[in-house]
C-alpha cells in the first residue's frame, strides 16, 4: 500500500495536535496518508495504554485516514540507534511515501526532538540499499527514501519555514485531537474524573492550540494555519505555488 504522506510521532495525539489539518487539507486533494505512531503513550499521566490505541483508532476513523500502525517502542525510552531505525525504515519501504511529517526538532518533551532525529535519520537510511529490512512475510523490501521530511511545530515556538492554510479542516482536527478523551479538557468527561490533572489535560492548553493556530493563520492571511520547519532548503520552480 503506498502512501503519498506518513506522518510519524512520538506519541498518539502528536499528530492530531501538530499537523492534523494539513493531513485533512492533503487528503481534500486526492492525497493518501497514514500515521505511525511510535509508542503507545504508557508513561502519560492520565489514561491507560489501551485506552491511547483506542482512542487513536476512533481519531483515525474521524481523520478517514488510509492507515494507522503503532511500533510499540517504549515510550520514554526509545533510542535514535540501530534496532528502532531499522523498525522505522521497515514501516517507510512498506508504505513509500513521498512525503514524510515528523515530530519538532527540539521540544518540551525530550520525546518529541529524539524521535525527530530518529525519524529524519531513518528515511535517509531507508534509501541505502545496502540496508536490508523484511516485510511481515519475511520478503526483502526495496530501498526507499522520501522526497521531503517536515517537522511539525508542538509546544515551543519555532519560526515555521511554511505554514500550510488548514482554514476549512479546523472543527474535524479538534474532533480528532478530542477523541482522546483521557487527555484533554472535555466537560462532561474531565471534569468528572478521578484521575490527576496534567500540562495537556486544562483547558488553557486548548486554548493555546486555538492561539496556536490562529498565529500561523494569520501569518499567511487565513484563519487557522500549521506551521513546518524543514532541514534542507525548499525550492519551487512555479512562483504560482505561493498564490
Amino acid at each position: 500500500m503506498k502512501l503519498d504522506i506518513l506522518a510519524i510521532a512520538a506519541h498518539p495525539d502528536d499528530v492530531e495536535l501538530g499537523c492534523a489539518g494539513t493531513l485533512l487539507a492533503q487528503m481534500a486533494l486526492g492525497k493518501k496518508v497514514g500515521i505511525l505512531d511510535l509508542t503507545r503513550g504508557e508513561l502519560g499521566t492520565r489514561g491507560t495504554p489501551e485506552g491511547r490505541i483506542a482512542e487513536a483508532a476512533e481519531a483515525a476513523g474521524i481523520l478517514g485516514i488510509t492507515v494507522r500502525d503503532n511500533a510499540g517502542f517504549a515510550d520514554g525510552f526509545f533510542q535514535n540507534d540501530e534496532n528502532h531505525q531499522r523498525a522505522i525504515i521497515s514501516y517507510i519501504r512498506k508504505y513509500q511515501p513521498e512525503i514524510v511529517l515528523a515530530n519538532a526538532f527540539s521540544d518540551r518533551h525530550p520525546d518529541h526532538g529524539r524521535a525527530s532525529e530518529l525519524i529524519h535519520e531513518s528515511c535517509f537510511y531507508s534509501g541505502l540499499r545496502m540496508i536490508e529490512t523484511r516485510d511481515e512475510s519475511g520478503n526483502l523490501q526495496a530501498a526507499w527514501r522520501p522526497k521531503n521530511v517536515f517537522h511539525f511545530i508542538q509546544d515551543r515556538y519555532i519560526q515555521p519555514d511554511f505554514v500550510v492554510d488548514i482554514t476549512s479542516h479546523w472543527e474535524k482536527k479538534v474532533e480528532a485531537m478530542l477523541a482522546f478523551k483521557s487527555q484533554f479538557y472535555i466537560p462532561d468527561v474531565t471534569g468528572n474524573s478521578s484521575e490527576p490533572q496534567s500540562y495537556i489535560s486544562s483547558p488553557e492548553f486548548l486554548d493555546f492550540i486555538w492561539a496556536r493556530a490562529v498565529e500561523m493563520g494569520h501569518a499567511i492571511g487565513v484563519k487557522y494555519g500549521e506551521g513546518f520547519t524543514s532541514k534542507r532548503q525548499l525550492g519551487v520552480r512555479d512562483l504560482s505555488v505561493f498564490c
